[in-house]
C-alpha cells in the first residue's frame, strides 16, 4: 500500500501548492520596455492579480531581442507560479520566424493561462511631414525612394513595415529598437521618419499634439480614432492585429494555472478594466488556456505566411 500512498501524496502536493498559491511575490516578465503597450497592459493585469491573491505581482522589464530574452529566461524559470510573463504575439508566435534559431521553443516551453486583449498600430509621424494622408504618403515616398527611415521595436512593427513596403511598392530604411517608445521618441525627434507605434501609445502622442496618425493597421477604423483612416482603404487587403497573452513555464502545477485564468478572466470582465484598456487602444479579448495554446500554434504559421509575403529574411 506504500505505493498508493505515495501516488495519493504526489497528486495532493500541486492542490495544497494551489491552495496556498501565492505564499510570497510573484514576477510577472515583460518581454518590452517601460512604457510600451505591453508594459502598460501588465501592469493593469498585475494590480488585478494583487489585488484579488493578496501578494505582489512585480512587473519587471527585459526587452531586447524582440522578446526573445525575457521568453528565454521565463522559459528556464522554475515552473512553480512565481515567474510569469505577460507576452505578446512577437516572442510567442513571430519571432519562429524572424529568428534562424530561438534559445526557446514558444508552444513547448510554456502554459498558456490567458489570452488578454488585442491591438493594432499606426503610422506616426510629426507634424511637420509633407503629406497629410495615406495617399500623400505613398506618394512622397515613391518619390523619395530610400530617404525615409522607419523605426521598430516589435514583431508587429516591424511585419507593418515590410507589409507597407511590399504593397505600397515603397522603399524606406529600416531602423531596429528595443522596444516602440524609443522609435517614437526618435520619430518626435527627427532622427527618423516614421513609426508604426501602438495604439496605446500612438492616441497618447495625438492626444498631446506631438506627433500625426496616417492610418492604422486594422482592417476597419478603430472608434478611438475615428478621423484616422485603415491602411487596407488606400491597400485593399493589409491587415495587421497585435495580441497580449498571459503564460508560465511549461509545468506549473494545473491547479495554479487554473487558479490564474479564472482570475484574470474575471478582472477582464469588470467594466473599470476594459475601460483601461480601451483607454490603451485595446480590445479585451480572453481565452481559456486550451484555446490559447491552439491560438498560438496557429498564430506561429499566420506570422510565419505575413513575414514571407513582406519578404522578411530571418535574422
Amino acid at each position: 500500500m506504500k505505493w498508493l500512498t505515495s501516488l495519493l501524496l504526489a497528486l495532493a502536493i500541486p492542490v495544497a501548492h494551489s491552495q496556498t498559491y501565492p505564499s510570497r511575490p510573484v514576477k510577472l516578465v515583460v518581454p518590452f520596455p517601460a512604457g510600451s503597450a505591453t508594459d502598460q497592459i501588465a501592469r493593469v493585469i498585475g494590480q488585478q492579480l494583487q489585488e484579488s491573491l493578496g501578494q505582489p505581482f512585480v512587473v519587471e522589464n527585459k526587452p531586447g531581442a524582440q522578446g526573445s530574452i525575457a521568453a528565454t529566461e521565463v522559459a528556464r524559470a522554475a515552473p512553480d507560479g512565481y515567474t510569469l510573463m505577460v507576452t505578446t504575439n512577437t516572442p510567442q508566435a513571430a519571432n519562429v520566424s524572424l529568428f534562424k534559431k530561438l534559445n526557446y521553443d514558444p508552444v513547448k516551453d510554456f502554459a498558456p493561462i490567458a489570452r488578454l486583449g488585442t491591438i493594432s498600430f499606426m503610422i506616426m509621424v510629426r507634424p511637420d511631414f509633407p503629406a497629410k494622408d495615406l495617399k500623400g504618403f505613398l506618394s512622397h515616398a515613391k518619390a523619395n525612394p530610400g530617404k525615409l527611415s522607419a523605426g521598430y521595436g516589435s514583431a508587429g512593427s516591424q511585419v507593418s513595415q515590410a507589409m507597407l513596403r511590399s504593397m505600397g511598392k515603397i522603399d524606406f530604411l529600416d531602423v531596429p529598437y528595443k522596444g516602440l517608445p524609443q522609435a517614437i521618441t526618435d520619430v518626435l525627434g527627427g532622427q527618423i521618419s516614421f513609426t508604426f507605434a501602438d495604439l496605446a501609445n500612438a492616441l497618447a502622442q495625438i492626444k498631446g499634439g506631438k506627433l500625426r496618425g496616417i492610418a492604422v493597421t486594422s482592417q476597419k477604423r478603430s472608434g478611438l480614432a475615428p478621423d484616422v483612416p485603415a491602411i487596407a482603404e488606400e491597400l485593399p487587403g493589409y491587415e495587421l492585429i497585435a495580441w497580449f497573452a498571459l503564460v508560465a513555464p511549461a509545468g506549473t502545477p494545473a491547479p495554479v494555472v487554473l487558479r490564474l485564468h479564472d482570475i484574470t478572466v474575471k478582472s477582464l470582465a469588470k467594466p473599470e478594466v476594459a475601460a483601461r484598456f480601451a483607454s490603451l487602444g485595446t480590445d479585451v479579448a480572453p481565452m481559456s488556456p486550451e484555446q490559447l495554446g491552439g491560438f498560438i500554434r496557429s498564430e506561429i504559421e499566420k506570422w510565419a505566411k505575413m513575414a514571407k509575403e513582406a519578404g522578411i529574411q530571418p535574422e
